[in-house]
């Protein structure tokens, strides 16, 4: 995946014989991305597993693991806890990205390993591939497609799939 041409929100997936537009953060691409800057990072990834919203959708066709959301289920942004950039079951009083969003742009969520093992507090969180805005806006970080599209470019994925976004 790299910019389009032009644009340093917009990108172009090659997935196979596909060619995808994608929405990137709105501070563009970073190679030394950090929590709250707004860029997606640079680099290459490995796919962990999608995160779906089965109220929603059936099972997706995908080789990726797959877990459902679930209304608790959140991604820990907070620098300072144990749990940075992992997900956990979010109580009332707790803070972090929700992901069973009224707004459908996590109904399909990919996890990638960005600041994965080991995490660095400070380096990123819940950098995700999932549904773009209907208007296509850029993101606070993560990659966005359509949801026709995502779904798509779900069946070709499997564990072995790796992300590479360059500059």
């Amino acid at each position: 995946m790299r910019p389009r041409p032009g644009s340093r929100t917009r990108g172009i997936l090659l997935a196979g014989p596909r060619t995808l537009q994608v929405v990137l953060g709105r501070a563009g691409i970073r190679a030394n991305k950090f929590e709250g800057d707004s860029a997606t990072p640079r680099g290459r990834f490995r796919l962990i597993r999608l995160w779906w919203r089965a109220d929603r959708h059936p099972h997706p066709s995908t080789l990726l693991p797959a877990r459902r959301i679930n209304p608790s289920l959140a991604w820990c942004e907070d620098t300072a806890d144990r749990r940075y950039n992992r997900p956990f079951q979010r109580a009332a009083d707790d803070g972090g990205d929700r992901l069973w969003r009224d707004d459908h742009l996590y109904d399909f969520v990919i996890e990638i390993d960005h600041n994965a093992r080991p995490r660095v507090a400070g380096r990123g969180s819940a950098v995700f591939v999932h549904v773009a805005r209907p208007n296509r806006s850029p993101t606070a970080g993560c990659v966005a497609l359509t949801r026709n599209d995502l779904q798509r470019l779900l069946a070709m994925l499997g564990p072995q799939t790796r992300l590479l976004i360059e500059l």
